[in-house]
């Protein structure tokens, strides 16, 4: 069909159009169709979730998912080659895990880094520190309405904070009992308490006395609320500061 000369030619398509590059770039004038571009990359290591989500956020107007890695180091490198402006981050994968891949990619070179999202199953305490410690803009759970996760990206991508509720939660309590958690050799005593290590053995294996295990033990049973070795292990492994076992 041939258009008048004074019509404009019809603005293409933004779902179809090439990816726009660079945080916030404005796509046109006025209405929804004016919003900025967010360019996403996925990484998952489950290819069943990946494809949900690529599926999902390709689904909206003002997204393009502009690569999807199924492990840590290939983000990274992915994350390198089409500089996205949100990451959609796994936190346990092979290779290297979202922690991981978070620190190297916010590490990299550049004038601009990308806003990283954690998305995950998983929300212990150790688990959200590190994240967050690694840099990561957000921490939400797999189970998050897909509404409230694509605010959430576009929320992100404007450099905003972008947590479940849970998780803030969490977070605030950490931070505010930042004071009472365990150090490094009371953790690891109580490692070797959760692999049935005894007093003496567990003295042995870090050459100390015997007298010392039990001094970090009552520190750590203090800090954790608790008043015997098996509720201690217990909580610990609730509180994400030992792995199960």
């Amino acid at each position: 069909m041939t258009l008048p000369a004074d019509h404009p030619p019809p603005l293409p398509d933004r779902r179809t159009a090439p990816p726009t590059r660079g945080r916030g770039a404005a796509t046109g004038a006025g209405g929804p169709s004016s919003a900025p571009v967010v360019r996403v990359l996925v990484i998952d290591d489950h290819p069943v979730v990946r494809s949900g989500l690529v599926g999902m956020l390709t689904a909206e107007p003002d997204l393009v998912v502009v690569g999807e890695a199924g492990d840590g180091r290939e983000g990274v490198a992915l994350a390198r080659d089409l500089a996205p402006d949100v990451v959609l981050m796994d936190l346990r994968m092979p290779v290297l895990d979202g922690v991981g891949a978070t620190t190297e990619i916010l590490a990299a070179p550049g004038a601009t880094r990308p806003r990283v999202v954690v998305l995950t199953t998983y929300e212990t305490d150790t688990d959200i520190l590190r994240a967050v410690e690694a840099g990561a803009t957000g921490y939400l759970l797999k189970d998050t309405p897909r509404d409230v996760l694509v605010a959430g990206i576009r929320a992100a991508a404007r450099g905003e904070t972008v947590l479940a509720p849970t998780v803030a939660t969490r977070l605030v309590t950490s931070v505010r009992g930042a004071g009472e958690r365990l150090t490094a050799r009371e953790a690891q005593v109580l490692a070797l308490v959760a692999r049935g290590l005894s007093n003496p053995a567990i003295g042995r294996e870090l050459f100390i006395s015997e007298a010392t295990v039990k001094t970090h033990l009552l520190r750590a049973f203090a800090k954790l609320g608790v008043d015997d070795r098996t509720r201690a292990v217990t909580v610990a492994i609730e509180r994400g500061i030992l792995p199960g076992v």
